[in-house]
């Protein structure tokens, strides 16, 4: 199948000023912020100077965390850390950043925002780790100042990548182990792309058809022609399908995977195997009751001799849909819409909320909205079999709990340690494994693509 390896008072419309905008975005994030963090930044540093008492500067913990999981799914997967992490290390203020905010904000800021380097410490969870309403995802540490204005940038990654990798888990549990190929760049922002490929590469994809994914984190990537190449192939108003298969399998060879449904499916099957010979490595169906034309199409290959040539299906294709394909004979499923859009992969709620002032808890208590504070890390228990059965959070530092004949696993990991990102971190394929293990180890009832309750409970003890 051809598979390779910020709002702001003014805005200044010229040409120089928005491609300096433009340059923000490019291994320059520190714009991607919300005004208020930088307003929060300016209104601390100012209170003081003014009493000479720590208020910028003091010691705080932030923590990324779900107070419920979306749409009463039983899971989240965490995916984005890598991202953020990538962000973090050149999130600086630029002489063009500062002279954007000159108009809202104290010298005093500027002059901050100018040496601004990020000097805490951030532990969590690793990538491809599930997590449940609670589960501390990220604890940002340092001062007040330097932490705040990373939430907008930490929450737009791990709310996005959370969210496809989330989906992109269950789409592959619903394919059972069969390819599943990500092909949603049409879909959606271009940068936003690249990011879901990654994220459903760690959530069991087998490979993206986004170039740019492929090329920047190393993706197996697959792709071969659409509709336009066969309709390409028209003369005197005549169709000519066999051609457009002839010059497809003479660039990819007979192991290309030929679209059949441009026209009459079955005629376009009986094409592929006369151009290709039954060797053919496969035909896909795009459009239409993709069930019953598997079904149809299997038995029109191995009429022909085609016995290894597989069938796969695309076109709005979700967990729901791939499940209820599976007890077809359907190889391998392409998946975009569904997996780059709100619809299959609704935000992860993750929230980004002040828990502890030096050495303090602070929790909010606003109706619905309630945080818990404090620093925090977290465990996971599994019988002996390796089947989970609950997360257990305790405070930051405090010993393991106290798990009878449980098996307990930390799952908190130092990331940054001073301001330093930490050498040998998971890899995405760390990532992949990781969540593909545990998987296996979820609870039966948690791999349900129905509403329900959280697959495991979460246990606070210590607090």
């Amino acid at each position: 199948m051809n598979t390779h390896n910020a709002s702001t008072p003014q805005v200044d419309n010229s040409v120089t000023h928005q491609q300096a905008l433009c340059s923000t975005y490019k291994g320059a994030p520190a714009l991607l912020t919300d005004m208020y963090e930088l307003t929060m930044v300016d209104a601390a540093i100012l209170a003081e100077k003014k009493t000479g008492k720590p208020v910028a500067s003091r010691a705080s913990t932030f923590e990324i965390f779900s107070r419920r999981l979306p749409n009463e799914r039983r899971y989240g997967v965490v995916v984005g850390v890598g991202r953020f992490l990538d962000q973090l290390q050149d999130f600086r203020f630029t002489d063009n950043h500062i002279d954007y905010c000159r108009d809202f904000l104290s010298e005093d800021t500027l002059e901050w925002m100018r040496n601004y380097r990020f000097t805490g410490s951030i532990s969590g969870y690793r990538e491809g780790e599930l997590y449940f309403p609670g589960s501390p995802i990220l604890t940002i540490q340092g001062t007040f100042a330097e932490c705040v204005v990373l939430e907008t940038l930490a929450l737009s990654i791990l709310n996005h990548d959370s969210a496809i990798g989330s989906a992109a888990a269950r789409m592959s549990a619903a394919a059972d182990g069969r390819t599943i190929i990500e092909m949603g760049a049409r879909r959606t922002h271009e940068e936003s792309a690249v990011a879901a490929a990654r994220a459903a590469y760690i959530g069991g994809f087998t490979s993206t058809s986004d170039m740019a994914a492929g090329y920047r984190w190393g993706l197996p990537i697959g792709g071969t022609a659409a509709h336009a190449f066969t309709l390409l192939h028209t003369t005197d108003k005549q169709a000519d399908e066999k051609e457009a298969f002839r010059n497809q399998v003479a660039a990819m060879d007979t192991n290309t995977t030929l679209l059949v449904d441009t026209y009459d499916i079955t005629q376009g099957v009986a094409n592929a195997i006369e151009v290709a010979g039954p060797e053919l490595g496969g035909v896909r169906i795009d459009s239409g009751d993709l069930g019953v034309l598997a079904r149809q199409v299997r038995q029109q290959l191995d009429s022909l001799g085609a016995h290894n040539t597989h069938i796969v299906v695309s076109g709005d294709l979700d967990e729901f849909s791939i499940a209820a394909l599976r007890a077809e004979p359907v190889d391998a499923y392409g998946v975009g819409t569904s997996l780059v859009t709100g619809s299959g992969a609704p935000t992860a709620e993750l929230v980004y909320k002040l828990v502890e002032v030096e050495g303090q808890a602070v929790a909010k208590r606003s109706s619905h909205k309630e945080t818990r504070g404090g620093a925090k890390q977290g465990f996971r228990t599994a019988r002996d079999t390796g089947t989970m059965v609950s997360e257990i959070i305790t405070p930051m530092g405090a010993p393991e709990p106290d798990t009878g004949t449980l098996q307990c696993e930390k799952l908190t990991i130092d990331y940054v340690v001073d301001g330093v990102v930490q050498d040998d971190l998971p890899t995405l394929d760390d990532a992949r494994e990781l969540l593909y293990n545990n998987l296996r180890q979820l609870p039966w009832e948690g791999l349900s693509l129905s509403r329900g309750e959280p697959a495991i409970p979460t246990e606070f003890q210590g607090f």
